[in-house]
């Protein structure tokens, strides 16, 4: 599985981004997939997660009800959409993959939870 993530850049506070990636392989839609940010000098940490059929999601406290993330399996894609985004939520954003089973309610916060990542976009807000 290859992951390409896009749609990073600059951004003013209180502004709006809305990252892609676009994954190869028939198997897309059996994946859970999600995104993880690493800001400069700190760790990798979770941001969202969708099940493969887009009908459950998990977001990270710290970016609830300002991001959703979404998912089109017919594209082999999903989506990040990050609205009134402050300067904390500059980092480097990285789409992942998780395969195996789903079990509804499950969550996974962990980046060794996932399987395949993509190479990153840099989100840069400014104040």
């Amino acid at each position: 599985v290859q992951l390409q993530a896009s749609g990073g850049g600059l951004v003013q506070a209180g502004g709006s981004l809305r990252l892609s990636c676009a994954a190869s392989g028939r198997t897309f839609s059996s994946y859970v997939m999600g995104w993880f940010r690493q800001a400069p000098g700190k760790e990798r940490e979770f941001v969202a997660h969708i099940s493969w059929s887009g009908g459950s999601t998990y977001y990270a406290d710290s970016v609830k009800g300002r991001f959703s993330i979404s998912r089109d399996n017919a594209k082999n894609t999903v989506y990040l959409q990050m609205n009134s985004l402050k300067p904390e939520d500059t980092a480097v954003y990285y789409c992942a993959a998780r395969t195996g089973t789903y079990y509804s309610g499950s969550t996974y916060q962990n980046q060794y939870e996932f399987h395949y990542w993509g190479q990153g976009t840099l989100v840069t807000v400014s104040s």
